[in-house]
């Protein structure tokens, strides 16, 4: 065709009378692709100027032509050289009235925009080609006669024969089919002599699908195509042998003087329709294996689908056994019954058929005459009696390689595949694969979760077991729990009150010995005062006052040591209660605060031989009340000296305080290198009245009152750490003292 065309365009130039070049830019890149000298002007004066170098065809938008299109059309053909150059119009804003003025101005044809730039195009070539010949026009009184293929230009003819679809020409005013190329022969399964019998309803059902009658369809087109326009619809055409064709038709209106003729491509959407059909019920299909649908009901929408791609076919699938032996009839839905129980159960081989041979060699099977292939040969009485002369078949394999059935094609006619059966059978296995080997492993999975199920009632059943045992352990614990809770709230009371009795008895223990010495003494002044009142009656000698007055004076100096050890035993008595109301809150550098505390016990310490060494930080300050806190140091000092270094000639003493990362606390150390103290004693050191050195002076209240001071007013915690290398109390203060705590 390409050839052809160019014999026009040697000869051919179209102009393109416009303003709006985005409208027939595309249109342009057609034209130039089929060699035609193109040429684009802006308005009319420009396009008759171009007019002039010499045109075959002009397409004028009808905007620029104005309201008087006839003078517009005469200028541009009267520039072309001659009258009968066939000229287009073309509008953006198309209408009736400005239609039949275009018919008037003698325009070929009306073209409304925006266009088909391939159909104007082929409206061109026709034009082109229909008016290289001068054709005398008939007069007007002549009745039409039936216009003869011979008496065309040669080119529509090449047209014909080069168009990638299927081509008719009809003369309507005779009701006749006058010419069609080799693709309308192969559509109709007609040839050209065949066709040419008779006009188009011949080639139409006598109903469309929707119920029109294919008559009335037919009239209503070409009514519209006669009026100038491109129509494009769908319908149903008929083959030869009475199948029907889904078809989409172009018809146009060729201009000949004379004579209505209707041009008609025709695309055969068969291939595009089952492609359609064969994409949407794939997703069907899959969406069906997805939400888990029955297996048989699957496959057999499968061969359903597959069936719809090729006349005559009808498809099978078979599922071999999980033995690897047996197969079974899953699905045939176009098969007869009787025939597919006839293979229910029959044991593959090298020679059991199609598809018990083809899952033996785990290949892909062709028998293309069952009466004469030695594989059917035990089985072809089986398939003669159903009209079965061909068989396909290709093993369905799952992800693990293994066998899972057969699909088979058979045909009623002896027959090969070619290549789109073979693309039929791909995607019937590759599907079939799919759903077979979803529904095998939904099988393993129930087998497995009714395993599971098992496993959960036996485990439940033990574990409500265990429950009932907890439950009663439970009951049981609880009430040993109650039974405890009564027992400790009584050894709780019983040690408040053991503590108290350890308390009272320490106190009584500790004022006995004063008071009891001074009771003495006091029962033997009063004895010797009545002796002497006795004899101051018959007469005092001198040396007897002087005796008295001796031991009066020595009786006074031992009251006055025993009521004073008395007092100051009160005084430790009290510190016991630690008096948050007389404390004293301030804030205070900690190591002048500890420096200034260290000052008066230099003088002791330095008796003792032990020195002290302070490792405070300059920075450290605290909210706290300061008068606690040096009598915590002042007891922890005392204790040391008196306790931590007998049977030793000195040590040392290291007072250190470090602050901690979030400036919160304070770590407040005293460690010395004394003898430590006993395992056995590090747990009771706080107890009242617990000393190690029992009637040597110390009452066992300092630590006591130290922990009770570091617990209560200050608000932090003491530990104690040792070992035969010394001991170690360290106290954790907050910077802040409780709010609780303030005076």
């Amino acid at each position: 065709m390409n050839q052809l065309i160019s014999n026009i365009a040697d000869r051919a130039n179209v102009l393109l009378v416009s303003n709006s070049p985005n409208d027939v830019r595309e249109l342009l890149y057609v034209l130039d692709r089929h060699n035609l000298g193109t040429g684009l002007a802006g308005d009319v004066d420009e396009g008759v100027e171009l007019a002039a170098g010499g045109t075959d065809l002009i397409l004028l938008d009808a905007a620029l032509a104005g309201t008087n299109i006839g003078a517009a059309c005469m200028r541009l053909r009267n520039a072309g050289g001659r009258h009968g150059v066939p000229l287009l119009l073309m509008s953006a804003t198309p209408s009736a009235e400005e239609q039949g003025r275009s018919v008037g101005a003698g325009a070929s044809d009306y073209i409304k925009m925006p266009f088909n730039a391939r159909d104007v195009a082929e409206k061109i070539l026709m034009e082109l080609a229909l008016h290289k010949a001068d054709a005398p026009v008939p007069h007007a009184a002549t009745a039409p006669r039936p216009l003869h293929p011979q008496t065309l230009e040669v080119n529509y003819h090449s047209i014909l024969a080069g168009s990638p679809d299927a081509v008719l020409l009809f003369d309507i005013d005779n009701k006749l089919l006058i010419d069609a190329n080799h693709l309308a022969e192969s559509l109709f399964g007609m040839p050209l002599a065949d066709l040419l019998q008779g006009g188009m309803e011949r080639l139409f059902p006598r109903t469309q699908d929707d119920g029109r009658a294919s008559p009335q369809l037919l009239e209503e087109k070409i009514r519209a195509t006669l009026q100038g326009r491109i129509v494009v619809f769908r319908a149903t055409c008929c083959h030869r042998d009475s199948h029907p064709i889904a078809c989409e038709i172009r018809l146009m209106r060729l201009s000949v003087p004379g004579r209505q003729l209707v041009h008609a491509r025709i695309i055969d959407l068969t291939e595009r329709i089952l492609a359609e059909a064969m994409r949407a019920g794939q997703s069907a299909l899959l969406e069906m294996v997805a939400k888990g649908a029955p297996l048989i009901p699957t496959l057999n929408h499968l061969l359903l689908l597959i069936e719809g791609q090729a006349r005559g076919v009808l498809c099978s699938i078979m599922l071999l056994d999980d033995d690897g032996i047996h197969m079974h009839s899953a699905a045939g839905p176009s098969l007869p019954p009787a025939y597919m129980a006839l293979l229910e159960g029959v044991a593959i081989g090298p020679g059991v058929g199609s598809c018990g041979t083809a899952m033996f060699r785990r290949e892909a099977v062709v028998v293309s005459d069952i009466m004469h292939d030695p594989l059917w040969a035990p089985y072809r009485e089986l398939a003669a009696p159903f009209g079965l002369r061909a068989c396909w078949s290709r093993p369905i394999f799952g992800q693990d390689g293994a066998v899972l059935g057969s699909f088979a094609m058979y045909y009623r006619d002896v027959r090969s595949p070619d290549a789109h059966d073979l693309g039929l059978i791909d995607t019937a296995t590759d599907l079939a694969g799919i759903a077979i080997g979803r529904m095998r492993h939904e099988r393993e999975l129930q087998r497995h979760r009714t395993h599971l199920e098992e496993l959960v009632d036996e485990r439940t059943a033990a574990l409500t077991q265990a429950k009932e045992q907890s439950e009663q352990a439970n009951r049981e614990l609880a009430a040993a729990l109650e039974n405890l809770s009564i027992t400790q709230e009584e050894l709780v009371r019983r040690d408040k009150l053991a503590a108290l009795g350890a308390l009272v008895a320490g106190i009584a223990h500790e004022l006995n010995t004063p008071i009891g010495n001074g009771l003495v003494v006091a029962t033997t002044m009063a004895e010797r005062t009545r002796e002497i009142q006795a004899s101051f009656l018959d007469g005092l000698r001198r040396s007897e006052l002087e005796t008295y007055l001796t031991q009066a004076s020595e009786a006074d100096a031992i009251m006055l040591r025993n009521l004073q050890r008395a007092a100051d035993l009160v005084s430790s008595f009290k510190q016991i209660a630690v008096d948050r109301a007389s404390s004293q809150r301030r804030h205070f550098l900690l190591r002048q605060f500890v420096a200034e505390l260290m000052l008066p016990m230099s003088t002791p310490l330095k008796a003792a031989g032990v020195s002290l060494t302070q490792d405070v930080p300059d920075e450290l300050a605290m909210d706290s009340y300061p008068g606690p806190l040096g009598q915590v140091l002042s007891n922890l000092l005392e204790n040391c000296l008196r306790h931590a270094f007998e049977g030793r000639s000195g040590g040392s003493i290291a007072i250190t305080a470090r602050g901690s990362d979030d400036g919160r606390n304070i770590r407040l150390s005293i460690a010395d290198t004394g003898v430590g103290i006993a395992a056995d004693d590090l747990t009771h050191i706080y107890d009242p009245f617990f000393t190690t050195k029992l009637g040597s002076g110390g009452s066992g209240l300092g630590l006591h009152v130290a922990h009770n001071i570091v617990t209560g007013v200050l608000g932090g915690h003491i530990d104690a750490s040792s070992s035969p290398a010394g001991t170690t109390f360290t106290l954790l203060l907050p910077v802040a003292a409780p709010q609780s705590g303030a005076a």
